[in-house]
């Protein structure tokens, strides 16, 4: 399957409004959240460890810590046992959600897949090595900022697994949040790197948001798609033409404001992703509260 877009990069990073944007392309699937990631990439350890642990834990995966242990189903003792069988179910499963969107398509579909669960990226792409790979970046601070509006009462999370957070547990949960961006964004990063330079290309929400137009024409040139019409699309799916009653602090489409992590967290919250994830930022170019005091 060499017709596969992964959108990688973090949920609430504008995933689903691309996603969206490039489903207006012909002879393109669309497959939203299929969450390989949370079966593949089991975090270790659990989310209560933040809130619990005496010391800030280290996030990694299931796959990581178990893959020298036989009894693993996916033990790297057993990759060629288990490698091309994955592989098949992935494929078999995407031409399956395909058959049932293209209604008659005659072409070859390209099947993009949104967010499939970005710490699992470097697996995802040495399984398919002719797949493109779309990195898109958002500053982490609104990552964290976008997920906390998320949990709370009468958020469109809630139905998917999302709780309404107590006013004391609002810090582990940022510190919890700020650490899977720093590992996605981790792992994102080493697998672009490992990546075919001709079908990988890294996009920043804040650019996505500047010029949609030509973010739009950027991607559908690295991943092989008619760009077809840009401006039409962009306008179509822009966030001032979502209706208000289908956006906000609760909602999916919540504000699309790059930096307004600044008013919404509160010191103390900013002080906390700070530590985790200001190396990330400093070195993906984000302007850190380091910057910002040696300017």
């Amino acid at each position: 399957m060499n017709r596969l877009v992964w959108i990688f990069g973090s949920s609430r990073s504008g995933s689903t409004w691309l996603l969206r944007m490039l489903s207006e392309v012909e002879g393109v699937v669309p497959i939203d959240d299929p969450h390989l990631g949370h079966h593949l990439g089991v975090w270790r350890p659990i989310p209560l460890a933040w809130a619990t642990s005496p010391e800030p834990p280290d996030l990694t995966t299931l796959l990581e810590v178990k893959k020298d242990q036989p009894g693993y189903f996916f033990a790297e003792r057993y990759r060629e046992h288990w490698w091309e069988p994955l592989k098949s179910l992935i494929e078999a499963r995407f031409e399956a959600q395909g058959a049932d969107h293209l209604n008659g398509f005659d072409g070859d579909p390209v099947y993009v897949v949104k967010e499939p669960g970005s710490h699992v990226a470097g697996l995802l792409t040495e399984l398919f090595p002719e797949s493109t790979m779309i990195f898109l970046l958002r500053d982490g601070r609104d990552v964290v900022d976008s997920w906390l509006a998320a949990y709370q009462d009468g958020s469109w999370a809630i139905p998917e697994g999302a709780f309404p957070v107590a006013p004391w547990g609002r810090l582990a949960l940022v510190r919890w949040l700020a650490d899977v961006w720093a590992f996605r964004t981790t792992e994102v990063r080493r697998a672009y790197e490992a990546h075919d330079p001709r079908r990988r290309v890294l996009v920043r929400y804040e650019d996505l948001r500047a010029d949609t137009p030509a973010a739009l024409e950027q991607i559908c040139s690295a991943s092989g798609l008619p760009a077809g019409s840009p401006e039409r699309i962009a306008e179509a799916h822009a966030f001032e033409q979502v209706p208000m009653e289908e956006r906000g602090e609760a909602k999916a489409i919540r504000s699309a404001q790059p930096g307004a992590w600044r008013e919404n967290l509160t010191p103390e919250e900013q002080e906390a992703v700070q530590e985790i994830m200001g190396p990330n930022l400093a070195e993906l170019g984000y302007q850190t509260r380091a910057a910002v005091s040696a300017a």
